[in-house]
């Protein structure tokens, strides 16, 4: 299956790393355009590729990797998804100027982290994601835990955890399969409403937690 990445920021651009360490090829795309992704792509090399937004969403299994403020924006005009599997990466979080008050706010648990929570009224994110990519079949991964260490799923001898939950039998298994491939030992936390705010950053019960499979 073909595999697209909306987003090449920190997220982005680690996954695509772990995919090209992993044979697997991928296009990956911003809203600068690809121009702005050669020097990403020069590094990666051949099987990841620069496409434009509508390119990488137009693959068969499309990994959301935007900030959560960008969501409605960039997702908005694109076309009928139409059953093709999206991966939800996001979190709902804003990334602080620290410069600002917000950066220095006592109040803010997450301020020195250069984060804070963004209200959703009660609701969960993958919740509310569905709603941006009406008709695609969603499922919630690559979003638990430090990017940095996304290229690697090898570590003290084992295997790192990758959670993943979603709605839809065959797009899980699907992702699933994505999951080993790339050396990750996946594990289904249930539909999205269950596993979604067990992930999700940055006050999910599994958030954050690195495990290992030996």
């Amino acid at each position: 299956m073909s595999i697209g990445i909306i987003g090449a920021g920190a997220l982005g651009s680690n996954v695509a790393r772990l995919l090209a360490r992993s044979g697997l090829s991928a296009t990956i795309a911003n809203r600068r355009g690809p121009e702005s992704l050669a020097g990403l792509v020069a590094e990666l090399g051949p099987s990841i590729k620069a496409g434009t937004v509508e390119e990488a969403a137009s693959a068969d299994i499309v990994l959301v990797a935007l900030r959560w403020v960008d969501l409605e924006k960039v997702l908005g005009g694109l076309p009928a998804w139409n059953g093709r599997i999206v991966i939800d990466g996001t979190n709902p979080v804003e990334f602080l100027d620290p410069n600002s008050p917000d950066a220095k706010d006592p109040s803010n648990p997450l301020a020195a982290y250069g984060i804070k929570a963004i209200d959703l009224g009660g609701r969960h994110s993958s919740e509310m994601f569905r709603e941006f990519v009406p008709g695609a079949r969603v499922v919630k991964t690559f979003n638990h835990f430090d990017v940095s260490v996304l290229p690697e799923p090898a570590v003290s001898g084992g295997q790192r955890v990758l959670f993943y939950s979603g709605d839809d039998a065959d797009a899980k298994a699907e992702v699933r399969k994505l999951v080993e491939q790339t050396g990750y030992f996946p594990v289904d936390l249930g539909v999205l409403d269950v596993g979604g705010p067990l992930a999700s950053l940055p006050f999910g019960a599994l958030a954050a937690i690195n495990f290992v499979k030996i």
